[in-house]
């Protein structure tokens, strides 16, 4: 009885043994954050007088996901998420929070952040992705697509800047970090038009 157990328990721990040698290894989560933002023009006196207030972007679907986003064909009308590639945060809080700090950087007004109370007298930016995906170009390698609407109102609430705005960055590589810089520098394109909008729109009593 005793041998028969013995051979019992030998048998099972050989056959565990095997299952484990057989089982598929996880990856690992990676994380990525966008490359620094390049600066904005620096202005000379401040465009408004009252403080600007950004948001956190808006975003449907599965742009509102911390996964990045892969499209299967070049006009991106198949798309998935990575399993295991994700952002750091999720984009809505990754494009306002580079916003904010090129806005600050370029001196457009007295003090920009992501919140005041409703009361105050503000210039309030809002923001919605519309694109954030990684294309398959048709010629080989991979670019950033990136679209966006930008809506600033002023103090009456009235519209100051309400507008689209997209950019396209080829990738200098076929890996993720490589398009990653490139969502980067379609980020900074973007931000470098809507930037110039606020400014051309937009001066010390306006609000």
């Amino acid at each position: 009885m005793r041998t028969s157990t013995t051979i019992r328990a030998a048998l099972l721990s050989g056959m565990l043994a095997l299952a484990g040698c057989g089982a598929p290894t996880v990856p690992d989560f990676t994380y990525f954050r966008l490359p620094r933002p390049q600066p904005l023009e620096v202005a000379p006196a401040p465009a408004f007088a009252e403080p600007l207030v950004v948001d956190a972007f808006g975003a449907d679907g599965l742009y509102a996901d911390q996964a990045l986003i892969y499209a299967l064909d070049p006009d991106a009308q198949q798309l998935r998420q990575y399993h295991y590639q994700l952002w750091t945060d999720p984009p809505t809080r990754v494009l306002q929070r580079r916003l904010i700090a090129l806005l600050r950087e370029s001196k457009i007004a007295a003090q920009v952040t992501d919140e005041l109370p409703a009361s105050t007298p503000a210039v309030r930016i809002r923001g919605i992705i519309l694109r954030f995906d990684r294309v398959p170009a048709a010629a080989g390698g991979w670019t950033a697509v990136v679209a966006l609407k930008l809506r600033a109102d002023g103090r009456d609430a009235r519209p100051i800047v309400d507008d689209y705005y997209r950019a396209e960055q080829a990738a200098a590589g076929n890996d993720i970090k490589s398009t990653v810089d490139a969502y980067g520098a379609a980020l900074d394109r973007i931000y470098t038009r809507f930037h110039a909008d606020l400014h051309r729109r937009g001066d010390a009593g306006h609000g």
